[in-house]
């Protein structure tokens, strides 16, 4: 029972549920054939190669002991995800870089350590970066600031 509950078995676990998920949201795509390939080609081939992997870390990790699962550390988790919230909802309204700004802000809240200092580091750093890639070099249609630019 204790391998069933590794963190390698429940893994592969994870990683057969994403290949089935896929199959099964891509089953009305055209696969073609290697040459002229459809649709959905590439989605099933991404989905067989998850099936695979995640049979074999399972059969590996039942075969193999492995670490045994943690309690999951709430804190973090809740604080990525209100983060990653706040920035879809302020990404319209006030653009990229108040969005960016919030998503860093809150996800640092859930760490062990918070200094200040790395985190406006992280925000200049991350905001040059995003502005660099995605509105210079994609030359996507967002704003940076909401009536700014």
């Amino acid at each position: 029972m204790s391998r069933l509950l590794s963190k390698d078995f429940l893994s592969g676990v994870m990683f057969i549920a994403f290949g089935l998920v896929a199959l099964y949201f891509g089953r009305n795509l055209q696969m073609g054939t290697t040459v002229r390939m459809g649709p959905g080609y590439v989605p099933h081939m991404l989905a067989y190669i998850m099936l695979a992997l995640g049979g074999i870390i399972a059969v590996m990790a039942l075969l193999t002991p492995g670490e045994q699962v943690e309690t999951p550390k709430w804190k973090p988790i809740t604080m990525v995800t209100v983060g990653i919230v706040c920035f879809a909802l302020l990404f319209e309204t006030a653009g990229l870089i108040p969005a960016l700004v919030v998503l860093i802000l809150i996800a640092s809240l859930g760490g062990e350590e918070f200094k200040l200092t790395e985190v406006i580091m992280n925000m200049i750093v991350l905001s040059i970066l995003c502005i660099v890639v995605f509105k210079l070099g994609l030359q996507m249609n967002i704003s940076i600031i909401r009536g700014v630019w």
